[in-house]
């Protein structure tokens, strides 16, 4: 069988072949060799490739020759002898050693300038850095602050030694504190005062046992003094002179008995006048406050007091 395809379009040749070949399948009984299919294709009007001469096979992928890499090995340093002990710990970073086993900013919080050492049954208070603006050490041991304990501790501006058993305070204690503005020992039992530096700003006596002629007299040369806290003590006078920039001054629950005219007063001068100090306690004294009239006359309000 010839089937003569010259002149018919290329995929009309192939569908032929196609069909041809599935008879030929299909008829167990015709020979293979009968059926012929002879193909003349004119590749000049048959085949249309448009993009035949314009095709560039410049633009397939080329083998590249990459330079070969030179790697520049470093050179070997020669290792120290001394090993780090890579579990050690730099201990100064924690500030001085307390003799307790820790630092104290173990031992204690540490944040900026401030050392919070509040409730850790503390006796003694303990090495702090040199670096301490604020000092907390609340609800404590201590019972005895010496003339080193805070020692060359230039930057020290707060004390703050609430609800401790101090007792016994050395004279110089507070007073080589350059910077020292304010001093909190409520609820302790401390009988003397000591001198205090006169940057003081605010001192906090609440709650001892002091008394007038154990106190240094040396109010007066704190000129920014502004907040006096003496109440529930053992006086039995008005620590006087008294600075001029002072505001607050309690004095409630001593034994205070009189008033002098000079106690706030300047008898010298009739025009002296303290208009700051708007905020004074006397109740809890055994004093009639109506019977000093003159020496509130400088006062812009009256004490708090039995009048």
């Amino acid at each position: 069988m010839v089937v003569s395809l010259k002149g018919v379009p290329v995929w009309v040749s192939v569908l032929v072949l196609v069909l041809v070949l599935a008879l030929g399948r299909s008829d167990p009984v015709e020979d293979h060799e009968d059926v012929l299919v002879e193909l003349e294709l004119d590749t000049d009007e048959d085949l249309d490739l448009p993009f035949y001469d314009s095709f560039d096979y410049d633009d397939m992928d080329q083998e590249i020759d990459a330079p070969e890499e030179t790697v520049v090995m470093p050179k070997e340093t020669p290792q120290s002898n001394a090993s780090p002990d890579s579990t050690s710990l730099d201990l100064d970073l924690f500030g001085p050693d307390t003799g307790l086993g820790m630092p104290t900013c173990l031992l204690c919080t540490c944040l900026g300038g401030s050392v919070y050492c509040d409730d850790s049954d503390l006796e003694d208070v303990p090495p702090l850095p040199k670096d301490t603006t604020h000092f907390y050490a609340r609800f404590n041991k201590i019972e005895h602050i010496k003339n080193t304990t805070f020692m060359n501790l230039n930057m020290l501006q707060s004390i703050d030694l609430t609800g401790n058993d101090i007792s016994e305070i050395d004279e110089a204690a507070f007073r080589l504190l350059p910077l020292l503005q304010q001093l909190v020992l409520a609820d302790n039992d401390v009988k003397m005062l000591p001198q205090l530096p006169t940057t003081m700003r605010l001192i906090d006596l609440r709650n001892n046992r002091l008394k007038s002629s154990a106190m240094h007299p040396g109010f007066q040369d704190m000129s920014g003094l502004e907040y006096l806290y003496l109440s529930d003590n053992d006086l039995d006078y008005v620590p006087t002179p008294l600075p001029l920039g002072l505001r607050v001054l309690h004095l409630q629950n001593n034994n205070i008995q009189s008033l002098l005219v000079d106690t706030f007063c300047d008898s010298h001068d009739p025009t002296f006048i303290r208009p700051k100090l708007e905020d004074i306690r006397l109740d809890g004294n055994p004093l009639n406050t109506h019977l000093f009239g003159a020496a509130y006359s400088c006062l812009p309000r009256l004490p708090v007091g039995t009048h």
